[in-house]
């Protein structure tokens, strides 16, 4: 069996349970040794055999792989963040098919919602932006034209670009170009959650000179938009005593908690709802 699973954007605690408990059981690790966190091999065990995919071409990833499984055993292919995200998983997983050996997929914390909670913000603000483009520039990889930077910066939305932190003067003459202004919030995280973690926040104007005075060139996200700044936004209408849930009746003019608020027993304590 062959498990893929994410480890994270770095910090060694932030890999799911499930993904820890995956690395102790595995006979053989294959490990994203460019970006993991090497810190997160301490959950395998000493007997593991550990290679590293920076050194190894995609036909040799695969026959440790193919190999490893002809001898039963467990094969934890280990990528950064959230494999389904830049993880080049699926051309793997491919060529597993053609051998017809079974795999599955455990989910990671990626590197745009550790950068979130390294900034404290919420990408999501209500009558800021209710929506999140994951995206990156050209560079080896090609980028389709319907996704070209200029056409996804229309949108104003809140964004999250990966693996573009070589070219950040392009990045922003192209977001402008697109119809960001110049004096658009943002920032850029370098290893996000890491212990050397650096975090700059600014505007797309000063993007590429921030940067450079911190000698940021690769291994950072920049993020976009009006939410970086999280000013000027309206409350949520989740916890609005003028809204209705399925759990709350609209309840106006309360101010004083104990009031609105009435205690249920529950099997593992209480909790608080409105009257």
């Amino acid at each position: 069996m062959v498990n893929f699973v994410g480890a994270g954007p770095g910090a060694v605690d932030l890999i799911t349970v499930r993904g820890m408990e995956l690395l102790k059981k595995a006979d053989v690790v294959i490990y994203a040794g460019s970006l993991v966190n090497p810190e997160i091999l301490t959950y395998t065990r000493k007997e593991a055999k550990i290679y590293n995919s920076a050194v190894m071409t995609l036909e040799e990833v695969m026959a440790v792989m193919i190999n490893a499984h002809k001898e039963g055993k467990e094969v934890v292919r280990l990528h950064t963040g959230e494999p389904s995200i830049y993880g080049a998983v699926r051309e793997q997983m491919d060529e597993l098919d053609k051998e017809k050996i079974p795999y599955a997929s455990c989910p990671g914390v990626s590197a745009c919602f550790g950068a979130a909670a390294a900034l404290n913000i919420e990408y999501t603000l209500p009558d800021v932006s209710q929506t999140l483009i994951i995206t990156r520039l050209e560079g080896k990889t090609k980028v389709p034209e319907k996704e070209q930077m200029e056409l996804l910066s229309q949108h104003g939305a809140s964004m999250a670009i990966y693996l573009s932190a070589g070219m950040l003067k392009e990045l922003s003459d192209r977001l402008i170009s697109g119809g960001y202004s110049k004096d658009t919030p943002c920032a850029i995280v370098y290893k996000a959650t890491w212990p050397e973690e650096k975090k700059i926040i600014c505007t797309l104007e000063n993007l590429a000179e921030k940067a450079s005075e911190e000698n940021i060139t690769k291994t950072a996200i920049v993020l976009v938009g009006d939410a970086i700044s999280h000013s000027s936004y309206d409350r949520s209408k989740l916890y609005d005593p003028e809204f209705s849930t399925e759990f709350r009746k609209r309840k106006s003019g309360i101010t004083n908690e104990e009031d609105s608020c009435m205690l249920y027993e529950t099997r593992r304590g209480y909790f608080r709802k409105n009257k």
